[in-house]
């Protein structure tokens, strides 16, 4: 993967392969990413949310020559994030030759207790 882009910086994001061929991002707490005391910042969750997204349907479509650019975003949040390491997975709900449906989750402790949940429509814009 290449590198991220500064605010990816900002908040220490890293991705691995999981097993099944997609992405696992995980954001560390750190003083950046705190919004009232204790707990994560609400755009930082976003951000993980947008990342794990993005991440997801660029493997998805590589090797085509598309932009993509979103439409749409909707965020859930669902808990209080915590002070602890937060984790994130998105699944391509549709894609077609113009138009793509993500959904992202975020976790912190258990996968089965989303924080947060993101739903994310792109436009696969034909490259210039």
């Amino acid at each position: 993967m290449t590198a991220l882009p500064p605010y990816a910086q900002l908040l220490q994001l890293r991705s691995e392969r999981r097993e099944d061929g997609g992405l696992l991002w995980t954001m560390p707490f750190h003083d950046d990413v705190v919004g009232r005391p204790g707990y994560l910042h609400g755009g930082a969750i976003a951000g993980l949310l947008e990342f794990a997204a993005y991440g997801q349907l660029a493997l998805a479509t590589e090797g085509r020559e598309v932009v993509l650019k979103p439409i749409s975003v909707t965020v859930d949040y669902l808990l209080g994030g915590k002070a602890r390491d937060t984790f994130a997975s998105a699944t391509i709900e549709r894609l077609g030759a113009r138009i793509a449906n993500v959904e992202a989750f975020a976790w912190q402790k258990d996968r089965a207790s989303p924080i947060a949940s993101a739903r994310i429509n792109f436009l696969l814009a034909p490259r210039a």
